[in-house]
């Protein structure tokens, strides 16, 4: 187990075991909004799980009812007020300074992450958890793109992962009347991978998780760059970063140690490298 990153706050929690990276929002009496705390303390954590060897995925949860109802507008408040009375200054240098950063950490993460939706996830929030690869979502979560609802435009990604997931057409919708999208709509739409009951949530996401911490996590890594390469490229390029995948992959201990299992009829266990 792992110590909190130093210069985080308990407003996020980390814990690392068996290879997996647990960061869990810990706001459950803001509905887990971000505060600039809260913000700092994610961005640091999943840079830290990031950088360690040790983690071979994350799984990204929350505590309370909600996972994110996205940024803390008593906070946001202030922040307009102090730039209006100073009559300069960019009220959204969030974007740039935490959302950003964050998104990034989680798309970008050279290993799985899987985001346990156990309630609400709204603006921000409902961003952090299109960033990641898989979502296991408790039967009473909601989404809600919230964006137009408080006269701002997206961010967090959601205007590039949205129309990837539901189409260009329904994420349009979604974003001019923001509403609150149910979990078994959100399942049939593409957004949840899995819908379970909510009492459930935190055991299925946990299983999903574990099962992607001890799986081929060069594999994985190479797999997460080749979709998100694609997304923006030709055929042909995309063939080139497959082969630029494969060629690191091939060459793992791990594809070596599945290929020997898979002749003797046994079950991989894989290394991480």
């Amino acid at each position: 187990m792992a110590d909190q990153p130093a210069g985080t706050a308990l407003t996020v929690l980390y814990e690392v075991s068996d290879g997996l990276a647990t960061i869990t929002l810990n706001r459950p009496d803001a509905m887990n909004a971000l505060n600039t705390e809260a913000k700092v303390a994610l961005r640091d954590a999943l840079t830290a799980a990031a950088a360690d060897n040790a983690v071979r995925a994350v799984l990204l949860t929350a505590t309370g009812r909600a996972f994110c109802v996205g940024q803390d507008l008593k906070e946001h408040i202030a922040t307009l007020n102090a730039v209006r009375d100073a009559g300069s200054g960019n009220a959204l240098s969030t974007v740039r300074e935490h959302y950003n950063p964050i998104v990034r950490a989680i798309a970008g993460m050279p290993k799985p992450v899987v985001a346990g939706v156990n309630g609400v996830a709204a603006g921000a929030g409902f961003g952090f958890a299109l960033a990641a690869d898989h979502r296991v979502v408790a039967d009473t979560a909601t989404f809600n793109t919230s964006f137009a609802g408080v006269a701002l435009t997206a961010d967090s990604g959601v205007s590039w992962t949205l129309p990837r997931l539901i189409g260009q057409s329904r994420a349009a919708d979604l974003l001019l009347f923001p509403r609150s999208v149910p979990a078994r709509e959100a399942y049939e739409l593409g957004i949840a991978n899995k819908v379970v009951p909510a009492a459930e949530l935190a055991a299925e996401a946990l299983s999903v998780a574990r099962t992607l911490a001890a799986g081929p996590t060069v594999a994985y890594a190479a797999l997460k760059e080749s979709l998100a390469y694609g997304a923006g490229h030709t055929l042909s390029e995309a063939l080139d970063k497959e082969e630029e995948g494969q060629t690191r992959a091939g060459a793992s201990q791990d594809h070596a140690i599945a290929v020997r299992a898979f002749l003797d009829k046994e079950r991989p266990k894989y290394l991480g490298s």
